[in-house]
């Protein structure tokens, strides 16, 4: 029950997000209030058991304030290194592409989909496979260094930086 009601809490603040500014009620119409708390449920009802699957720790409001530390501080740092690197590796011709495997060791699905889609965001480098069965991740990376590649797949660092460090804090 916690579940579905959490679910459907989400789900309408979304939707009131999105629908922002559009009525004469407050910011909303009577109307799309109600529309809203109907679609809510709906969908609170049929996602119960996905959204939360493995439990309720993502509700914790200090792994929020980690999340948002870590998007305003390493992330977006590592994401301005990687458009520098990028923007010289295009002009200079100096760019070695291939696919490194890394071992993250991260115990949740939300730490390595957390993890894929930081390598995924930051320029340079693209998620391509996971291994769930030996938790490890398949990186197109347009930079691959030959000492990088004699410390894989346990020093991920060349690759992602402190981004497995960063996942495993918000995520568990």
């Amino acid at each position: 029950m916690l579940k579905f009601l959490v679910t459907s809490i989400v789900a309408y603040i979304i939707y009131l997000l999105l629908t922002i500014v559009s009525g004469d009620l407050w910011l909303w119409s009577s109307e799309e209030l109600i529309i809203g708390a109907i679609f809510a449920v709906i969908i609170g009802y049929i996602l119960r058991k996905t959204i939360f699957k493995e439990n309720l720790r993502m509700l914790n409001p200090g792994r929020w304030l980690l999340f948002l530390i870590y998007v305003i501080g390493p992330f977006f740092w590592g994401m301005a290194k990687a458009n520098i690197d990028v923007a010289y590796r295009v002009i200079s011709g100096k760019i070695n592409p291939g696919i490194v495997k890394i071992s993250p060791n991260l115990k949740t699905d939300l730490g390595i989909t957390m993890l894929a889609n930081s390598i995924t965001l930051t320029p340079g480098t693209l998620s391509v496979d996971i291994d769930e069965e030996k938790n490890e991740l398949y990186v197109h990376w347009i930079a691959v260094q030959k000492e990088a590649l004699k410390k894989m797949p346990r020093d991920y660092h060349y690759v992602c930086a402190s981004f497995p460090e960063w996942a495993r804090r918000v995520a568990g």
